[in-house]
């Protein structure tokens, strides 16, 4: 009876062994996949003045619907060095106009590998989220916004969006960005990962996007550039209920000053033109909030109108604000 028990109890041992190396060898496989799954490849055929662009073709988020990410490294970047982090929306409209809907660029590799090389900001990448333009809108609108328009009159907004989809998605963009996007970046590239190394810029609806994650993400971005927000919301109609809505999700949420930089601009050509209205309602928040001339700007670009080409024109503004070297 002893020798069976013996050999029963070496038999469990044996399995037990057999399956702590299958559970290893599971785990490794699933690390390599993992790993494999994330591979960013370079585009070689981007045209870029500076740096190298690489690409993750389709991000399997479990938040939004996969789309590419492109990572741009300035010149001679280095595992030895640590790089501050800019996140971007609408990613393929940032470097190579070749390859654009409009054929219009933001020139960032431009402007960034100038302004590292003048020693003007940080030594930093660009992470690239590419857009969506069917539902750009619902990825972009700031969500808890709409929180703020009164019951009674919201199942008519949906004219206003121009959008037969009306479900927002805004929240779920940001778990996106914070809890899938920055983990990898992060992981894979040589970065400072702490708060006043992250940033966040876009236009348009981007300009809006910016300002909502450092209102939800604060303790993530440490600044936000928004350039050309559109306070509009959606279609520029009468009695429109988008910018009063935006405004007061503002009033509450966005973060006192102190520890962040926050980059407004507007012009007043073609949608540019419906925002100079509203300047003096950012301005009276950013005061309420205590914020001053040294960690805020609200700057008014005459002849401007809504486009890459005016935003690429004077880019060098935010970066070198938001980015400057302490």
């Amino acid at each position: 009876m002893k020798n069976v028990v013996l050999v029963l109890g070496f038999c469990l041992i044996l399995c037990s062994c057999k399956n702590d190396k299958a559970q290893m060898q599971d785990e490794v496989t699933e690390e390599v996949s993992s790993e494999l799954a994330y591979n960013f490849i370079p585009v070689t055929s981007a045209e870029l003045s500076s740096g190298k662009l690489v690409r993750l073709d389709s991000f399997p988020s479990k938040y939004i619907t996969p789309r590419p990410i492109d990572v741009w490294l300035p010149e001679n970047y280095s595992k030895d060095k640590k790089y501050a982090v800019l996140y971007m929306h609408d990613g393929q409209m940032l470097f190579d106009a070749t390859t654009t809907w409009n054929k219009q660029e933001w020139k960032v590799d431009e402007w960034a590998s100038r302004l590292i090389n003048e020693g003007k900001t940080k030594d930093f990448i660009v992470v690239a989220i590419h857009n969506i333009s069917e539902i750009r809108w619902q990825d972009l609108f700031p969500q808890k916004a709409f929180n703020y328009i009164d019951e009674s009159i919201k199942d008519s907004l949906v004219d206003i969006a121009g959008k037969g989809n009306f479900k927002l998605n805004g929240d779920n963009y940001l778990k996106c960005l914070v809890k899938e996007i920055k983990p990898l970046i992060d992981k894979q590239y040589s970065v400072h990962t702490d708060k006043s190394n992250t940033y966040v810029m876009g236009s348009s609806m981007g300009g809006l996007m910016s300002m909502y994650a450092v209102s939800e993400y604060p303790e993530i971005f440490g600044g936000a550039g928004c350039l050309s927000t559109h306070w509009v919301g959606a279609r520029p109609v009468e009695d429109n209920p988008y910018p009063d809505a935006i405004f007061r999700y503002m009033n509450n949420s966005f973060p006192k000053a102190g520890s962040h930089k926050v980059y407004f601009d507007y012009g007043n050509k073609t949608l540019d033109k419906h925002y100079p209205q509203y300047a003096s309602k950012v301005d009276g928040i950013l005061k309420e909030k205590g914020y001053t001339e040294e960690d805020s700007k609200n700057l008014f670009f005459e002849d401007t109108e809504h486009s890459e080409n005016s935003w690429n024109q004077r880019l060098d503004r935010p970066l070198e604000f938001l980015l400057n070297k302490d």
